[in-house]
């Protein structure tokens, strides 16, 4: 049966009703995603065109930063134009489509977040037998795995949120459409489907986080058998995934893994894994990489490689 729904749009309720608090957040964003575009699009085009796209961590990292610029650009455009024009509407389709693609992308990130571990996990603990572990036929079905991943994650929770009854009030406590600022808005008990959403959703992130966490221990436990030099470029790109690891994971498992319920500080919580993290993921990974930044120069400033250039 289908649920009734007598509206057609939402109002997003933002970050502030401070004019002047609007205007400085829409400066601030539209930087930070000028940033963030150019960053990833900086490293996904030097990984492509360098040799570096045959090593499977920056195959990944690639996907990596295409996820980054997918997931925030359904979220900050639209933020930043409503900050700008001040009206924060939102149709009931846009609203649906913003909730299944910012899941769907977001569960992508994650799965590759988790390849690039199991990754680092089989050079460093499996180094003998990392060219067998990590062959392009396993990193492309670990891509594969990370896509279908996002798609199971996304389509209950579209499922949920588009089998709502939405018959009153249309005000989301937000600057962009999320599960439980929506369940808040429905004309019905949706407790226990709250529940599900944690189940489903917070489990995943928390049992990703856990995953993750004891691989880069191990990781780390390792690392004490090798030498100083491995030890440090060991640890260069270890700390770089654990950073970003932490910033994406934090607010996620804060957000979705407790009573269905929303707080004020649920929004700013939420920048940090829609434009905060994705914005500093280049930085992240590029800043101590002497691989990554040689790679940038050669596609970038083939002059000051005249000999690689012809070879």
């Amino acid at each position: 049966m289908k649920s009734p729904r007598n509206i057609s749009e939402f109002i997003l309720l933002g970050l502030s009703y401070d004019q002047n608090i609007q205007i400085f957040c829409s400066v601030l964003f539209l930087f930070s995603y000028v940033a963030l575009l150019a960053g990833n699009l900086l490293i996904l085009v030097s990984i492509r065109l360098s040799p570096l796209y045959h090593q499977p961590m920056y195959y990944f990292l690639s996907h990596l930063s295409s996820m980054d610029i997918c997931y925030t650009s359904m979220v900050t455009p639209k933020l930043i134009a409503d900050l700008q024009r001040g009206t924060k509407t939102i149709s009931y389709g846009d609203c649906m489509l913003q909730l299944f693609a910012v899941h769907f992308f977001g569960g992508v990130e994650i799965f590759i977040l988790t390849a690039m571990a199991f990754d680092r996990y089989a050079a460093i603990c499996k180094p003998l037998h990392y060219v067998i572990i990590m062959n392009r036929t396993r990193c492309h079905l670990l891509v594969l795995a990370a896509w279908a991943g996002g798609a199971i994650h996304a389509f209950p929770l579209f499922s949920t949120a588009i089998g709502l009854p939405f018959c009153g009030p249309n005000e989301i406590d937000h600057y962009f459409c999320d599960i439980f600022p929506l369940l808040k808005v429905a004309c019905t008990d949706t407790y226990i489907t709250g529940i599900l959403v944690i189940a489903f959703s917070g489990m995943v992130a928390l049992v990703t986080f856990i995953v993750l966490s004891v691989s880069y221990g191990i990781i780390l436990f390792t690392l004490r058998n090798l030498s100083a030099e491995g030890r440090r470029k060991a640890l260069s790109t270890c700390w770089s995934h654990i950073t970003v690891v932490v910033l994406f994971f934090g607010p996620v498992i804060f957000i979705y893994l407790r009573p269905p319920t929303t707080f004020p500080e649920d929004k700013i919580f939420a920048l940090f894994y829609t434009i905060i993290a994705p914005m500093f993921n280049p930085l992240i990974y590029t800043l101590r990489n002497l691989e990554m930044k040689k790679a940038m120069k050669k596609v970038w400033c083939p002059s000051l490689f005249p000999k690689e250039a012809h070879s």
